[in-house]
């Protein structure tokens, strides 16, 4: 079950943009695992609060979730007032739903996959000297092998609409690929003049998306 974003970054549905990113900063701060021994390092707690973040830090999808959380509350409302069988999605629905997982989801997931994975293996040959020309040239031509590979998954997300049932696993998804496509833009940068914060910046968010990734597979909706 999703937790509510506002409950775990222990902040009020009222709150401020500037609010909730201190409440986000502090978290991570307190549990990063940088800032706990890794006995008592929450991995769990971690993609929570990720995840929270995700959805507050971001105008749109707060607003999102915002509305749906008022008509849920409504929902909840107008059960309680008059019981009668609980509402199920349409069998159009269900389908329409399965056709986008089966159709756009699973291909661009397969796809970032085929990005994410051999990351950490091209990272290590590379460092074993960064300025080898040849070493160098094999690393660059993962980065376009994976820039063809994203242009594939943002052709496919834009290829079809996802079905209303699930808007918010869409949004999520595009989370997902917009921070792969960040990602592999600060390694191009690296690459291009060695400077090493852009290769920090990008391997940090290459971690990210692979917690998202997880995530989302986790949170299949069905």
């Amino acid at each position: 079950m999703v937790q509510d974003p506002y409950r775990v970054l222990g902040v009020a549905p009222g709150a401020t943009a500037a609010e909730i990113k201190s409440a986000y900063r502090s978290l991570v701060k307190q549990h990063h695992p940088d800032a706990v021994d890794a006995a008592g390092c929450d991995p769990e707690r971690i993609l929570a609060i990720n995840a929270a973040w995700e959805v507050l830090g971001d105008p749109q999808a707060r607003q999102h979730f915002d509305a749906g959380r008022s008509e849920r509350a409504a929902r909840s409302t107008a059960t309680a007032a008059s019981p009668a069988a609980p509402r199920r999605r349409s069998a159009a629905a269900d389908a329409d739903l399965e056709r986008w997982l089966e159709q756009v989801y699973s291909p661009l997931d397969r796809l970032l996959g085929q990005v994410l994975e051999p990351f950490a293996a091209q990272l290590k040959a590379l460092s074993a000297d960064p300025y080898d020309d040849e070493l160098m040239e094999c690393f660059c031509n993962y980065l376009e092998r994976s820039q063809q590979k994203l242009q594939k998954a943002e052709a496919l997300y834009r290829s079809r609409s996802c079905p209303a049932s699930a808007r918010g696993f869409g949004l999520s998804v595009y989370h997902f690929l917009s921070g792969v496509q960040d990602a592999f833009t600060e390694l191009e940068r690296y690459t291009a003049g060695y400077v090493d914060d852009y290769l920090r910046d990008g391997r940090e968010m290459i971690r990210e998306a692979n917690l998202r990734r997880r995530r989302l597979q986790a949170q299949l909706p069905g």
